[in-house]
């Protein structure tokens, strides 16, 4: 059982809990049992780590066939833990990064962010794309890092589910989308029509813009089409995950 705070296991985990580590060494930590429990079986897990009370309480020989499991003591873990109400399970992951020139299907159902910043936001909205079936999700260079303790958990479990590509030129994606036939439907505020009078049924992706800025003027200018949502009310907008929901559901509505 590890029960020092500078145990080199315990000075790497804390280490990755920094993007330039996560970036370095490639690896991210997942944790808890059901985020754990979506973990592809083919997917590559470094190691993992439990807490004493969580493997006297546990039975951990599923854990053990897939890769080592290291045992800390309760206090040690709550100190490499990033949840306040930590379940004592943890691993540490292999980045797959989801290859850039993924092949564009015909008739495909994308997501492209530009540079969102809140990691609850970008967790929600992969999450989202996920359950509305996207093929692929593109994040601009300065969106919130994807695998962010934050974003991981947001995502809850569907980073594991659909290729996703981070650093993306957003400017290039568009033009290679529309060589497709696949249109880019975004929100914005200028907007003179509504996504209801749009035809998603074929090819398309929905782009959503930064929570303070929106989509810039470049990117904006590059889309296909603008729209805009209903304000009935006295607000003037939507948080971002928000917006990306009713988009992509207005096309999952139209699919289905």
């Amino acid at each position: 059982m590890i029960q020092s705070s500078k145990n080199q296991l315990v000075k790497k985990i804390k280490l990755l809990q920094q993007k330039k580590y996560r970036d370095k060494e490639n690896m991210f930590i997942v944790e808890g049992i059901r985020f754990l429990s979506e973990i592809p079986t083919q997917y590559p897990i470094a190691f993992y780590a439990a807490s004493d009370t969580f493997q006297n309480k546990n039975d951990i020989s599923e854990y053990k066939k897939r890769a080592e499991v290291f045992v800390f003591s309760d206090e040690i873990f709550q100190m490499i833990s990033e949840t306040e109400h930590s379940q004592g399970i943890l691993a540490v992951c292999q980045k797959q990064e989801a290859k850039q020139k993924l092949q564009l299907q015909k008739n495909g159902f994308y997501l492209l962010a530009e540079q969102i910043q809140d990691p609850g936001n970008l967790g929600t909205i992969i999450r989202t794309a996920d359950a509305c079936g996207v093929n692929g999700i593109f994040l601009s260079k300065g969106c919130v890092d994807l695998y962010n303790s934050k974003v991981l958990r947001s995502t809850m479990g569907s980073i594991f589910h659909l290729p996703i590509m981070q650093n993306v030129d957003l400017s290039e994606c568009i033009e290679q989308m529309k060589q497709n036939q696949i249109a880019v439907l975004a929100a914005h505020l200028d907007a003179k029509e509504y996504p209801y009078t749009v035809n998603l049924k074929k090819g398309c992706a929905i782009l959503i813009g930064n929570e303070g800025r929106g989509i810039s003027q470049q990117i904006s200018k590059k889309c296909t089409q603008l729209v805009k949502l209903p304000m009935i009310g006295q607000a003037e907008s939507l948080n971002a995950s928000v917006a990306a929901g009713v988009l992509l559901y207005e096309a999952v509505r139209q699919r289905i």
